[in-house]
């Protein structure tokens, strides 16, 4: 099968929702360090579309891949997940 068609996805929390129509997600993932073979959480910072302003800071979100629509801009908030 092709790869082609898949995009990533992400599952993250709004930590800024101060711009329009724009929110940057932290996304944590656990890893193993090399030497040290500690289990590290680490996180990345994305800046993501939301064309409806419809979440918040606080929420979780689930983000997909897509084409650059700004400097920082590459990823789309598909929906928000209900609180835990």
């Amino acid at each position: 099968m092709s790869d082609l068609g898949k995009r990533k996805e992400r599952i993250g929390i709004v930590v800024s929702d101060k711009m329009n129509k724009t929110r940057v997600v932290r996304v944590e993932r656990l890893a193993r360090h090399r030497d040290y073979d500690k289990i590290m959480k680490m996180a990345n910072k994305f800046k993501a579309h939301d064309e409806k302003n419809a979440s918040k800071t606080g929420d979780r979100v689930r983000i997909v891949e897509t084409r650059p629509l700004s400097k920082d801009k590459r990823w789309r908030i598909v929906e928000v997940l209900p609180a835990a």
